[in-house]
């Protein structure tokens, strides 16, 4: 499947997104952001990257659906006036066409229910908001899916060091992949300089590094270090927000990130790993959920057909798995 302008097309909406999001991050106020439903925060940064993200989709595949994790119907409240004019504020740095009425438009794009039939975007807007709170990791998270297969898949991480083994090199990294064409890093704002990365290549596990969820309530970190212990994993794992862990394992800096539930019957969203699976597969990991299946994108907006994920390089996946396994 040749995907060249869709590439290009997702690299800039991504690059954009970022550029919006390193900017509200620097000026975020507490009045600049609500709670969902679930208790999960929303700030101006999610909302305005979709925003801009959904709008710069839309002009150039205005037959393509979209599914996106937010809607705007809390930011019609009278209560929300001024977060909206915030949101649209910060979108106009970036796209000056883009008014209140069209920013609730593109953000309301994301409402597509997914499946297996006809080819649809998938966005998280900032995975790990609680990270963007803290100034730390976040990553702006756009795929696209045909007939239930991960087609295409873009990574913004503005606050990810470019060099990977210097944390105090530049940040701000953009990932892509499409299926079968290898996988690849290239400096925000320089999107057209990139370079092509890989897994790193660890047999045994007892070396494998692994990279987990800040957020307790993201992973099981007591589960995380039994499997540790049976895998015997002589280094110590580190903490990271959102997708940038896909980005991680891809680009050798980890060898393993795993999310294992944390309570039953929860489904995790497409938009949470659409595109650091399509990333990691092509720059030679495997992603599965904890029991060894693959991940499958055509049954809605949710994995409801697996039950966590384990992202590896490819060497040390089956052990890895059957560690899960064992620990449960």
């Amino acid at each position: 499947m040749i995907l060249e302008k869709e590439l290009a097309v997702a690299k800039e909406a991504v690059d954009q997104a970022s550029r919006l999001c390193v900017a509200a991050q620097a000026s975020l106020t507490s009045n600049e952001k609500l709670d969902k439903s679930d208790k999960s925060p929303v700030t101006v940064a999610d909302f305005g990257a979709q925003a801009i993200v959904f709008n710069y989709l839309a002009e150039r595949f205005p037959n393509d659906a979209a599914v996106g994790e937010e809607d705007a119907e809390d930011l019609l409240k009278p209560e929300n006036a001024q977060l909206l004019d915030r949101i649209v504020s910060h979108v106009q740095k970036v796209n000056v066409n883009l008014d209140n009425e069209g920013v609730i438009a593109s953000i309301n794009r994301g409402s597509h229910k997914g499946g297996n039939e006809g080819r649809f975007w998938t966005l998280d807007p900032i995975d790990g908001t609680k990270g963007f709170l803290r100034g730390d990791q976040y990553a702006i998270a756009l795929a696209l899916i045909v007939d239930g297969e991960v087609e295409l898949g873009v990574l913004g991480c503005p606050n990810l060091p470019i060099d990977k083994a210097n944390p105090d090199s530049p940040k701000g990294s953009l990932f892509f992949a499409t299926r079968g064409k290898g996988a690849f890093q290239a400096p925000l704002g320089e999107i057209e300089t990139f370079q092509s990365i890989q897994t790193d290549q660890v047999s045994d596990p007892s070396m494998a590094s692994f990279c987990e969820s800040v957020e307790s309530g993201h992973t099981k970190h007591d589960r995380a270090k039994r499997i540790g212990e049976i895998l015997g994993t002589q280094v110590e794992p580190f903490r990271m927000d959102s997708q940038c862990k896909y980005a991680a394992v891809s680009r050798g800096q980890a060898s393993v990130y795993l999310r294992l539930p944390t309570r039953p019957g929860y489904e995790e969203k497409i938009w949470d790993h659409a595109a650091g699976c399509l990333l990691l597969t092509e720059a030679g990991g495997r992603v599965s959920d904890t029991f060894g299946k693959p991940l499958d994108f055509s049954l809605g907006r949710t994995l409801q057909a697996n039950k966590g994920i384990v992202a590896t390089s490819a060497s040390i996946h089956d052990k890895v798995v059957r560690a899960v396994i064992e620990s449960s």
